[in-house]
């Protein structure tokens, strides 16, 4: 489960921009998250959510981005993201064999705030985003349920536990147990105060490919072997109340991949890698009249610093995912030890 530390209570901090009070997606005000967490005989597996605000989403639809490093993945509703740049529920993380149970349950959500869908007005398209947990979860077992989906949803706070809990429960990163994590980065743009803040579902890198801020490389295995393929992934969520076009966002989003090959990730062909971002600031309405809607965008001459901001929270999220995920065994005996537990036997040498 998580053991309620993180990153930076190890020292791991990556860059120099400030992070935001809670270190956290959920400093992006409106952004909350929830956990359902599945833990009994061979099931490690659940979901968590991501809410963009607390109004009704489907009517008030966030501009958003994705953008796929490597799409060995069976994510649902990315390609009308792509197509329309924005989302339109809340964003569901689970197991790969749990999309379509996540999906029917965003669908019925929506629904239910919405009794028009697929009536008077359109369909909706849910977003779930997926990792296979099927090392340590039994993933067979179809253990997640619309009810569990629900509960993740329904769970929703701006203050939750990383590490092994909800849809990271089973989840494993560089060999060690991995999970969910987060980290921020607070930005002053026109003398005010706006926030980055990351969320990763973490379960990918080679076991010995893993480095640390200062460069240590660290390592499960008494013998790293490097030469075993990268067969896992990573899905980072991106929350920011800078108002960002989709195009912008999704120049955002892509400097994910810097954090990780910080991280010692080079995506490999069996690597599932897929980043996507909303702006709260911007919003599409479903019932908009006028013809032309008006949307703030970024000085272009001012991204680099949300490019540094993205790689850095990136980086600091999936070391937030290991320090906070305990060690585990699970389906089959298969076990992931505590990359906590590894710094400390490091430190004592």
């Amino acid at each position: 489960m998580s053991t309620g530390r993180r990153a930076r209570d190890l020292g791991l901090a990556c860059g120099s921009l400030p992070a935001g009070e809670r270190n956290s997606i959920c400093d992006v005000p409106g952004v909350r998250v929830g956990h359902r967490t599945l833990n009994h005989g061979d099931i490690r597996t659940g979901v968590t959510a991501v809410l963009p605000h607390e109004g009704n989403l489907y009517r008030e639809k966030p501009v958003a981005a994705v953008h796929v490093l490597n799409g060995f993945g069976k994510s649902a509703g990315l390609v009308q993201v792509e197509e329309l740049g924005t989302i339109e529920t809340p964003l569901l993380l689970t197991n790969t064999l749990s999309v379509g149970t996540c999906c029917t349950t965003l669908v019925r959500h929506a629904i239910a705030n919405n009794p028009d869908i697929g009536r008077e007005t359109a369909t909706v398209n849910p977003v779930v985003l997926e990792c296979n947990d099927g090392f340590l979860n039994d993933i067979q077992a179809l253990a997640v349920t619309e009810a569990d989906a629900q509960a993740a949803l329904d769970d929703a706070s701006p203050d939750f536990a990383v590490g092994a809990v909800g849809a990271g429960c089973g989840m494993s990163t560089f060999g060690f147990k991995g999970g969910i994590g987060t980290s921020s980065r607070r930005l002053d743009l026109d003398g005010r105060p706006f926030h980055l803040g990351v969320l990763v579902l973490s379960n990918f890198g080679r076991s010995g490919d893993l480095r640390l801020p200062d460069g240590t490389r660290v390592s499960p295995d008494a013998v790293p072997e490097p030469a075993a393929a990268e067969k896992g992934s990573i899905i980072i969520i991106t929350a920011t109340d800078i108002p960002l076009s989709d195009r912008q966002l999704r120049r955002v989003i892509r400097r994910a991949g810097v954090g990780l090959a910080r991280l010692g990730s080079f995506w490999g062909h069996g690597s599932g890698d897929i980043a996507l971002g909303f702006s709260t600031a911007n919003r599409v309405s479903h019932d908009e009249k006028a013809d032309l809607a008006t949307i703030g965008i970024l000085n272009e001459n001012r991204i680099d610093l949300l490019f540094e901001a993205m790689a850095d929270a990136t980086q600091e999220a999936v070391l937030d995912a290991l320090v906070a995920a305990g060690p585990m065994t699970g389906r089959a005996g298969h076990h992931r030890p505590s990359l906590a537990d590894a710094l400390k036997h490091l430190s004592s040498t």
